[in-house]
């Protein structure tokens, strides 16, 4: 697992921990961020890590705690900010093939 401290200095600062899970590595991002930051100043923040610019870019979605939310959320102190990847199979068409061998 990978893991970078990106510092950020504020008396009303919160840490989100940024997670990226790709198909071979995870990587994870502590950050420090003023009170009051959205997930889009969190991604724009990360992004300057190496090799965060392009987990970001590819990113499907951003969920907290494995709820999805819109760039304009809110965070708070300790929230797991998650990056997710697009699904590979649709899983209605998995479980159709499934089915299928089964027969």
């Amino acid at each position: 697992m990978d893991e970078a401290r990106c510092p950020q200095t504020s008396l009303d600062a919160i840490t989100v921990e940024v997670v990226a899970a790709g198909e071979s590595r995870t990587s994870r991002c502590l950050l420090s961020l003023p009170a009051g930051s959205t997930v889009a100043a969190a991604l724009e923040i990360a992004a300057f890590q190496p090799g965060w610019g392009e987990a970001i870019e590819a990113a499907a979605g951003t969920g907290i705690f494995g709820r999805a939310v819109k760039m304009q959320h809110v965070l708070h102190h300790g929230d797991r900010l998650e990056l997710c990847r697009a699904l590979r199979l649709d899983p209605k068409d998995a479980r159709r093939r499934r089915a299928q061998l089964r027969d």
